[in-house]
């Protein structure tokens, strides 16, 4: 069976060849009317454009690349089904692509990526050199960076102010008159784990306090539980915990309670940073800053279509308050409201 072909479909409809195009191309305008008698023409015929022929034409693709390192934090999984679906909505589809946190890994994903003509690349939870980057940008395909920074700001970026939610979370301890004061953080190459990290130590240095306590679990709800069980195995144990996600939160908690026997709040009070669906449920009711997804993939997808509508337009850097939003796994200084 031969292949139906746009100008059959213009025939069908009774509208020009160039009418089926913008029908089929996102971002194109046409009426409803002829819309309507082009997608009825194409699904009577069984007409499905070719967009790979397309993109080789107008040299665009529609395709934006996503690189993610993992998905176990909640917070990945429902961001990346926003930024699909807001990307959707904008015309462009969307290929996801898994790395580890390496630049060797990082650079064989965006090798693939550019195999795919993307038109620009989005890259979450990822640790990537700046001269990867720049690879990019030199071959017209733009870089997003969702959720992390560069040491070197040439490319635009949308995180948390990840420095003053470490900051609202080491207030929050102090005035609950907490005195040994632990920190859990994530991977050490991360911008988030560093900004939460340093934010948090200018917090408690305000206050007249210093860490107490200070652990990495590399983003891994296995190795949190294992350096909790470090934390709290000597006679003298912290009365309060900031865990760099909430992810590793939970498994924090898991280990305090469960093997230790500890109550939360009342032994220790805990906070963590997302606020991920799990975060509000019963079992954990965690007090935790808040990462506004929406408003994070919001920004980001209108940084990637300038970027790739004006190519030269100069680079931003968002950051996007993070509330803190009070429940029940740490002790609630007076002034404080749930």
């Amino acid at each position: 069976m031969d292949k139906v072909t746009s100008l059959e479909v213009a025939k069908r409809a009774g509208v020009s060849q160039s009418a089926v195009s913008r029908v089929f191309t996102p971002g194109a305008s046409a009426s409803n009317k002829t819309v309507l008698k082009v997608r009825e023409a194409a699904q009577e015929l069984g007409y499905r454009p070719n967009i790979l022929a397309r993109s080789l034409i107008t040299g665009k693709s529609r395709i934006i690349g996503l690189i993610v390192a993992y998905l176990d934090n909640y917070f990945y999984p429902v961001a990346l089904e926003k930024l699909s679906n807001t990307l959707q909505k904008e015309g462009y589809h969307v290929l996801v692509f898994m790395a580890s946190n390496d630049n060797q890994s990082t650079e064989q994903v965006i090798e693939e990526l550019l195999d795919y003509q993307v038109d620009g690349i989005i890259i979450a939870s990822v640790g990537i050199s700046n001269d990867l980057t720049a690879r990019c940008e030199a071959m017209g395909v733009p870089v997003v960076l969702f959720n992390r920074t560069q040491d070197q700001e040439s490319h635009s970026s949308v995180t948390s102010d990840n420095i003053e939610g470490g900051r609202t979370a080491a207030q929050f301890l102090c005035e609950a008159g907490h005195k040994r004061i632990a920190y859990i953080g994530g991977w050490a190459g991360a911008s988030t784990q560093r900004d939460r990290e340093a934010g948090f130590c200018s917090g408690l240095k305000k206050s007249g306090q210093i860490l107490f306590a200070h652990a990495l679990g590399d983003f891994s709800t296995d190795i949190a539980k294992d350096v909790t069980r470090e934390m709290f195995a000597g006679s003298s144990r912290p009365d309060a915990v900031f865990v760099a996600t909430d992810h590793m939160a939970f498994a924090v908690m898991d280990v305090l309670r469960s093997e230790l026997g500890l109550s939360i709040p009342a032994d220790v009070s805990i906070v963590g940073y997302d606020d991920v669906p799990p975060s509000s449920w019963a079992g954990y009711n965690l007090t935790t800053l808040r990462q506004r997804a929406n408003l994070m993939v919001e920004q980001t997808v209108r940084l990637m279509i300038d970027k790739i509508c004006e190519p030269g337009v100069a680079p931003r850097h968002l950051k996007i308050n993070s509330p803190l939003i009070v429940r029940g796994s740490a002790k609630i200084p007076e002034g404080w409201s749930t």
